[in-house]
């Protein structure tokens, strides 16, 4: 049987009674989520943005290491960091809040420059 290529994903966020407060889950995994502080939300658990961006960093981490494991590369362990900046004094798009920069630094260890940039290259293509 061949798998197919096509993956499916759903979450759920609903309000709180706290303003500002969202309670997230998927599949059975639940987390606080609190809008920005400058929204006049708590902002003392992560925030959308903050979660967005680590779930590109998780992405980084998880598909590298898959990828190197299909190319028979020996990755002893992979590390990714990312920050975004959103300036709402500079849109991007008018109709939507975009970053207008993200940065992602990925840091891996037991793999040459060589492997490393091949693995970020094919991670980048997918």
């Amino acid at each position: 049987m061949t798998e197919s290529n096509v993956r499916e994903y759903s979450a759920h966020a609903a309000s709180t009674h706290t303003f500002g407060r969202v309670l997230a889950n998927a599949r059975d995994h639940y987390l606080v989520v609190d809008g920005p502080v400058q929204n006049g939300c708590p902002g003392e658990a992560l925030t959308p943005a903050e979660l967005f961006l680590a779930g590109v960093a998780s992405c980084g981490v998880e598909l590298v290491g898959v990828l190197a494991k299909a190319e028979g590369i020996s990755l002893a362990r992979i590390a990714v960091d990312i920050k975004g900046t959103i300036d709402r004094s500079r849109p991007v798009r008018a109709d939507v809040s975009l970053f207008n920069s993200v940065h992602v630094h990925f840091r891996m260890q037991g793999v040459s420059r060589q492997q490393g940039d091949f693995l970020v290259g094919r991670f980048k293509a997918r």
